[in-house]
């Protein structure tokens, strides 16, 4: 069990959330807002994707993470910054007898053009999907090669950035540490066990332990799933030794029929650990356990 986990909050996501929660934070200001509500709740660390204001669409717009974060950083809230690098790798096939006639809603370009935010605004931590995989929806199929991530975890290491290795199945833990062992990623290596996502790893008590029992020694690592399955998982990730995460990314309500802020899931993530004769770290505890530069 871990006694003094640290909590993330993820605080808007790219899903298609934004018709389905009237609140959930779109523009720059309100993404930060959020973060810093989140941190003031017991978060750590803000994960951090943007959106277009206007439509709520997901967006990889620099001038919109920069917003976000000089927002975040000039406010008198600490919190460790993660970024996501995940928008990017969208390929939408084209029908069986056409699959190359991708679709308009492909997005698929290189690992550079995905970190070129990263590159600008140097927060402590990152995002990196290790590895493709088919993901809800008819042909589509989220991209994330081997080369990218060799070329990303290398330039992240260059720039002193902490990659977040983000991990679906057991595969992509597999992978990740293919990175460890080609000296790409420092120690301690950072891994988020994602579950739920469909169709990765699925949300079950089994499954989460197996994909612990593949963790590397000695790395850090969180867990979380979606939906109604988050608060159940964020007790096993403390009972299995883990950090925890929750957020309007990952699932939108506080109960059943009632739509939750990211400080409301913070605070009744945070009562569970506590709960359980544990006590969250601040950012700074934080910033010390995962070996983050300063920011």
């Amino acid at each position: 069990m871990n006694r003094n986990p640290i909590i993330t909050c993820a605080v808007t996501g790219s899903g298609d959330t934004a018709s389905k929660h009237p609140e959930l934070p779109k523009s720059p200001e309100e993404i930060a807002h959020a973060a810093i509500e989140a941190a003031k709740a017991g978060a750590a660390i803000a994960h951090v994707h943007v959106r277009e204001p206007g439509t709520g669409k997901p967006t990889r717009d620099i001038d919109l993470y920069r917003e976000v974060v000089d927002r975040i950083r000039s406010s008198n809230t600490d919190v460790i910054l993660n970024l996501t690098t995940g928008m990017g790798g969208d390929l939408y096939l084209g029908p069986d007898d056409d699959p190359l006639a991708f679709t308009d809603d492909t997005d698929c370009v290189g690992q550079m053009e995905r970190m070129e935010h990263v590159e600008a605004l140097l927060p402590e931590i990152c995002s990196m999907d290790c590895g493709s995989f088919n993901y809800m929806g008819q042909n589509y199929v989220y991209v994330s090669t081997q080369t990218m991530l060799e070329l990303g975890a290398r330039r992240l290491q260059e720039i002193g950035v902490k990659p977040e290795l983000e991990v679906f199945d057991a595969g992509q833990i597999w992978f990740a540490k293919h990175l460890i062992e080609q000296g790409l990623v420092d120690d301690p290596p950072l891994f988020q066990v994602c579950l739920g996502i469909p169709w990765g790893a699925p949300a079950t008590p089994g499954i989460f332990q197996a994909m612990v029992n593949e963790l590397p020694a000695g790395c850090n690592w969180t867990g979380f799933a979606i939906g109604a399955m988050e608060m159940p998982m964020v007790a096993q990730s403390v009972l299995l030794g883990g950090n925890v995460r929750v957020g309007l990314e990952d699932n939108l309500y506080l109960e059943k029929g009632v739509l939750a802020s990211n400080a409301q899931l913070v605070e009744r993530a945070r009562n569970i650990v506590e709960s359980m004769g544990a006590s969250v770290q601040s950012p700074a505890e934080a910033r010390e356990s995962l070996g983050l530069r300063q920011a």
